[in-house]
C-alpha cells in the first residue's frame, strides 16, 4: 500500500469528525496537515485543542462521553482494558459428541411458509444406528468474578465438554472444574484451584442506557484478549431460542471465541456475557448479543450453592399478535403473548387461562412481544404467586396464577369455514365437516371441525387438509355454523385456533 493510500483514512476521518461537530474546522486543518506529512506528529505533539478533542488522558478513565462545551471526550478503552484484561480468561475444550456419517439426510425437510414448521424443527430426532462419538475441541472465553477462582462463561462453550483448561493472560494455565451450567440461560460457571486472581468488578444494566458505549475482550478466533468496541443498541431483546434471557444488543464485534466473555460498561464493570451473533456466515455481521449480568449472578448464585438453576413456567404455548391478530381479537394495537394452547393441569390451567386469551402484562410489567413472557418469567421462582392481566373476548381481566417449575416443561413458542362438506367455498376457502368418533381418539381433540380441503385465504394462510378447525378468534367451534357466524362478525381478519397432529397454533387469515 502507498503513501497516498495510507493517508486517505485519516483525511476522511478527520472531515467525518469536523461533520459530526466533535473537531472544529481549525483543529481538522490542524490534524489534516499531519496527516498530510505523513502522520509524523503525535498527539501529544499537536496543539491542546486537538488533543483534548480526540482524546481523553489515560490516567482518568471517563466515566462515559462527556461533552465539554464543543468538544466531546470518548471513553477511554484503553484504561479499561489495561485494568480488566488480565481478569478475561481463554477456555480451551475437548470431549466427543455423538456423529452420523450422514445426518443431513436423516433430517425431515418443511416448507418454510408452513406455519406449523418451526413446532417440528424444535424435535430431535433420535439416536440411529451408525453413530459414534467424535472427537471434539472448541475455545471461548471467560471472566473472573472471585479471586480464588470462579470464572463464568456460556453453557455452549463447555457443552460436551470432558477437559476444560483455563489459560490466564500471564500464561499460567489451570485444569478447570464445572461447577454447574444452565443452558436456558446459557450461563456456566467454572472453578480453576488458584488464589489471589485479578477479578472484574460487576456492574448492573438498569442504568445502562441504549447508545451507550460498550467493550468486549474475548479470544475470537483464538486471539486472546482482543478487544472490540461498540454501543448498545436495544436492551431487553427477547430471541425465539433463547426464551429466558432478555439480552443486550449491541453492534460490537463478536466472532467465534469471544462467547463467555464479559461487555463492560465506560465505568470498567461487566454488564453482560457476550453469548452469540446475528449471522448469515458464522462470523460476525453487526449484531451481538449479550446476556445481562444480573441473569448470571441468579445462576451463579444457585449453583454455588449446590442446587441447580431454577425458572418458573406458566404451561403454555404461545405465539406472537401481529396486526391480523390484532384486527381479530379487537386489540388497539399488536401487543402481548397470544394463549395458543394451556397444559392440561398446568399452572396456567389451574389459574383459569384459556386458549385465544392473550396475556398483556405480568405484574404490571408490559408484554410488547410473545417472548417477552418467557424471558419475564424465567426470571421468576417455582411456586410464586403473579397477577396476570389478559385481553379475552373484547375486554381486560385480571388472573392470579401460582408459577410451576420450568425444569419439568418449559415454556413453549409456537413457531410459528363456513363451507359445507365437500369443495372449498366462501370467505375463508374451506370444506370442513365433524370429526368422526375415531378421528377424535386419534387426534385427542374433543371438539372441532375437520378441514377436508382448503383453497383461496385460508389455504395462503398455511391451513391444509387434515388440519382440525378449533376455533375461531378465540371461540370453540363444532359446527359450520358456528364457524359461518363468528366469521361473519368478524372484520378484515379471523383468527383461527388449528391443530396439526399434537400442535396447536393460531393462523391469521384476511378476509377483508
Amino acid at each position: 500500500m502507498n503513501k497516498s493510500q495510507r493517508l486517505i483514512p485519516a483525511k476522511r476521518l478527520v472531515w467525518a469528525l469536523a461533520a459530526g461537530g466533535v473537531l472544529g474546522l481549525g483543529s481538522g486543518a490542524l490534524v489534516m496537515q499531519s496527516a498530510a506529512a505523513g502522520l509524523k506528529t503525535s498527539a501529544a505533539a499537536a496543539p491542546a485543542v486537538v488533543a483534548a478533542a480526540v482524546a481523553t488522558p489515560v490516567a482518568a478513565a471517563a466515566p462515559a462521553t462527556a461533552v465539554q462545551g464543543n468538544l466531546v471526550t470518548l471513553p477511554d478503552f484503553a484504561a479499561i482494558a489495561a485494568k480488566q484484561g488480565a481478569a478475561v480468561v481463554n477456555i480451551s475444550v475437548t470431549g466427543a459428541v455423538k456423529a452420523t456419517a450422514n445426518r443431513r439426510q436423516q433430517q425431515p425437510q418443511f416448507d418454510e411458509d408452513d406455519p406449523f414448521s418451526e413446532f417440528f424443527r424444535r424435535f430431535q430426532i433420535p439416536n440411529q444406528p451408525g453413530q459414534r462419538q467424535m472427537p471434539m475441541r472448541g475455545q471461548g472465553s471467560g471472566f473472573i468474578i472471585s479471586d480464588d477462582g470462579v470464572i463464568l462463561t456460556n453453557a455452549h462453550v463447555v457443552r460436551d465438554a470432558q477437559e476444560v483448561s483455563v489459560k490466564l493472560t500471564d500464561r499460567r494455565e489451570f485444569r478447570a472444574k464445572v461447577l454447574g451450567t444452565d443452558p436456558k440461560t446459557d450461563v456456566a460457571v467454572l472453578k480453576i484451584e488458584a488464589k489471589n486472581l485479578p477479578v472484574v468488578q460487576l456492574g448492573a444494566t438498569k442504568d445502562l442506557r441504549v447508545g451507550e458505549w460498550v467493550l468486549a475482550i474475548g479470544s475470537p478466533f483464538g486471539f486472546e484478549n482482543s478487544v472490540s468496541a461498540g454501543v448498545v443498541s436495544a436492551k431487553g431483546r427477547a430471541l425465539p431460542q433463547e426464551s429466558f434471557v432478555p439480552f443486550i444488543q449491541t453492534d460490537v464485534a463478536i466472532n467465534p471465541g469471544n462467547s463467555g466473555g464479559p461487555l463492560f460498561n465506560t465505568r470498567g464493570e461487566v454488564v453482560g456475557i457476550n453469548s452469540q451473533i446475528y449471522s448469515q456466515n458464522g462470523g460476525y455481521q453487526g449484531l451481538s448479543f449479550a446476556i445481562p449480568i444480573e441473569v448470571a449472578k441468579r445462576v451463579q448464585q444457585q449453583i454455588e450453592k449446590g442446587g441447580k438453576p431454577q425458572h418458573a413456567r406458566l404451561g403454555v404455548v404461545i405465539q406472537d399478535v401481529n396486526q391480523g391478530f390484532a384486527d381479530s381479537f379487537k386489540l388497539d394495537k399488536p401487543e402481548g403473548a397470544l394463549v395458543a394452547s394451556v397444559e392440561e393441569g398446568g399452572p396456567a390451567s389451574k389459574a383459569g387461562l384459556r386458549s385465544g386469551d392473550v396475556i398483556l402484562k405480568l405484574d404490571e410489567q408490559p408484554i410488547v412481544a410473545s417472548s417477552d413472557l418467557p424471558a419475564m418469567l424465567g426470571q421468576r421462582v417455582p411456586g410464586e404467586q403473579v397477577k396476570l392481566e389478559v385481553w379475552r373476548k373484547g375486554k381486560r381481566e385480571s388472573i392470579s396464577a401460582k408459577l410451576g417449575d420450568a425444569n419439568a416443561k418449559g415454556e413453549q413458542l409456537a413457531e410459528g369455514e363456513d363451507d359445507e362438506a365437500g369443495a372449498p367455498q366462501g370467505k375463508l376457502g374451506l370444506a370442513l365437516r365433524p370429526l368422526q368418533p375415531d378421528e377424535r381418539r386419534q387426534s385427542g381433540a374433543r371438539d372441532g371441525l375437520l378441514v377436508q380441503d382448503a383453497a383461496g385465504p385460508a389455504a395462503m394462510a398455511g391451513v391444509r387438509a387434515g388440519d382440525v378447525l378449533l376455533a375461531v378468534n378465540g371461540s370453540p367451534v363444532t359446527s359450520v355454523e358456528q364457524v359461518r357466524a363468528a366469521v361473519a362478525d368478524s372484520g378484515k381478519s379471523v383468527a383461527l385456533l388449528v391443530q396439526r397432529g399434537r400442535e396447536k397454533i393460531f393462523v391469521p387469515v384476511r378476509i377483508g
